[in-house]
């Protein structure tokens, strides 16, 4: 399926471009597209921006016109919407010592002082034996995540 802005957002998107087209020359640079995406609540890193503006300036300006910004925030809004709903339980399992791309494990006596450290009430004993089928001390991302729903 296809991300599409909501009128509202359309709206947004056209007052935050604005606010920030300074001059009024229809274009906004880099620094004020990080500007006025933290504007609507979207907080990319420099990195994410500059492929962002690469993405859409299909004039090779180095600055996005109004119809390009709209893509740059349907380009952001569709990451996000994909990352959105394990987000933070990828961020648990890397902060955990697994890797951001899903692979490597994280030891499950690590997960267990983790979880009673922040006083969580999970079971997190049965939960473990529950997914670390084979014993091994560790578990992978699927098995993280499914400790986690």
């Amino acid at each position: 399926m296809a991300v599409k802005l909501t009128d509202e957002e359309l709206e947004l998107c056209r007052k935050a471009f604005n606010n920030f087209d300074k001059d009024g020359s229809g274009t906004i640079d880099v620094k004020e597209l990080k500007a006025a995406l933290g504007a609507m609540n979207q907080h990319p890193s420099d990195e994410e921006l500059f492929v962002m503006v690469h993405d859409v300036d299909e004039d090779n300006s180095g600055e996005i016109e109004f119809s390009e910004f709209c893509k740059v925030i349907i380009k952001h809004k569709a990451a996000t919407a994909k990352n959105g709903d394990e987000g933070d339980t990828l961020d648990a399992f890397v902060a955990l010592g697994g890797n951001p791309d899903k692979s490597g494990k994280i030891s499950t006596d690590k997960l267990r002082a983790t979880i009673k450290a922040f006083e969580l009430t999970l079971d997190i004993d049965r939960l473990i034996r529950e997914v670390d089928l084979d014993r091994s001390g560790f578990v992978d991302y699927a098995e993280f995540k499914a400790i986690l729903t």
